[in-house]
This record gives structure tokens, C-alpha cells and sequence, in this order.
């Protein structure tokens, strides 16, 4: 089984008037925790869709307009994302999405490939987050300064009730999918490794 373990930065909240402007994410087998892919890349927006930004959003991942314009085209991202889910057979039964926030990644991951697509692909349809694994294991081990509602459950909330350093500043799709990573080894962790 393989973990697409995909983070992504967008100009604000709303996938339905915001556009994303970085992704990452990298493909690992689950049982032994071994890398299998990573990919990264910002991703260029038109000056118009720029200026609708969220500047809430943009003091968090630090992104300028002189980033985001050199940036590749989405129909380039597109094309390499393909290519690499190809390359590495991913397909429903055999491979899985993890993220800390899949409602918000696969909102903004379907600006750059078609749901459609992503059906005709057979692509996974499960998004699992790591909030809801964590808050399964707290509960599992009975540890009550570690419940979820007293820790919290941000990754950075998550990463402290490990003894984990929080993610790296400022906030790009790469260092959200590293700590994401860092995290999920430490909460689920990767049987054969």
C-alpha cells in the first residue's frame, strides 16, 4: 500500500474563489516507510486571481506575487503529476491520501486535476487525515493529558504531544509534508521499518 503524503499552499481559504500556488507531496509505502517519489512545485496564477488573495493567508505561508509568477503553469503541474501517479501505479485499493486538512488539499488538488480525471484514473478517493489518527491512538493508549481535546489537534499540537519540533517556518507544501511525515511515523509509524 502506498501514502500520497500531499500538503498544498493556496492564496486563501476558498477553493471556489482561491487558487493554489504550491504543491508537495511525496509517495512512500506504508509498511516500510521507503520513499518511492517526491514532487514539489509552485504553481503560477494569473495577476487577477492574485490580487483576490487572502492576506490572512499570505502572512502564513509568506508567498510574493515575484514567487508565485515564476512558478510553473497548472497545465505543466498537471502533466507531472500524472505522469509520476502513473509511473507508480497509483489506483484505488493499492494507494491512499494522507494530509492534515484532506478536505481543504483535496479541494485545492482538484484545481489541478480534474475530478474527472481523477475518476477516470481510478485515483483514491479516501483522503485520510492525521487529526483522526492521532485521535484514535490517544484514546487507544488512555493517556488523558493526551487527549486530543486538552492537547489539541493541529499537526504542531500533534508534533508537541510527541516531543516533535513544530513544522519549519515559513508554512511551503514541502516542510507540510515532511512534518507531516515526522508526525505520522511517530503517531501510526511504518510496521516493517
Amino acid at each position: 500500500m502506498l501514502g500520497i503524503f500531499l500538503d498544498s499552499e493556496t492564496n486563501g481559504l476558498n477553493p471556489q474563489e482561491h487558487k493554489i500556488i504550491e504543491i508537495a507531496f511525496k509517495i512512500i509505502d506504508l509498511l516500510s516507510g521507503e520513499l518511492k517519489a517526491s514532487y514539489q512545485s509552485i504553481i503560477c496564477q494569473p495577476f487577477e486571481e492574485w490580487q483576490k488573495s487572502d492576506p490572512n493567508s499570505l502572512k502564513i505561508n509568506c508567498f510574493t506575487w515575484e514567487e508565485v509568477a515564476k512558478g510553473k503553469e497548472l497545465e505543466r503541474v498537471a502533466e507531472e503529476v500524472i505522469a509520476l501517479f502513473i509511473q507508480w501505479k497509483i489506483k484505488r485499493g493499492s494507494s491512499v491520501f494522507i494530509c492534515q486538512n484532506p478536505s481543504f488539499d483535496r479541494a485545492f488538488f482538484s484545481q489541478i486535476i480534474n475530478i474527472n480525471i481523477q475518476e477516470q484514473s481510478q485515483w483514491p478517493y479516501h483522503w485520510l487525515d492525521l487529526a483522526s489518527m492521532y485521535w484514535v491512538e490517544s484514546i487507544k493508549k488512555g493517556n488523558q493529558n493526551l487527549y486530543p481535546w486538552k492537547t489539541g489537534i493541529s499537526k504542531d499540537c500533534i508534533a508537541a504531544a510527541y516531543h516533535l519540533l513544530p513544522e519549519e517556518k515559513p508554512h511551503r507544501a514541502i516542510n507540510g509534508v515532511n512534518h507531516l511525515l515526522l508526525c505520522y511515523e511517530s503517531v501510526v509509524g511504518f510496521p516493517c521499518k
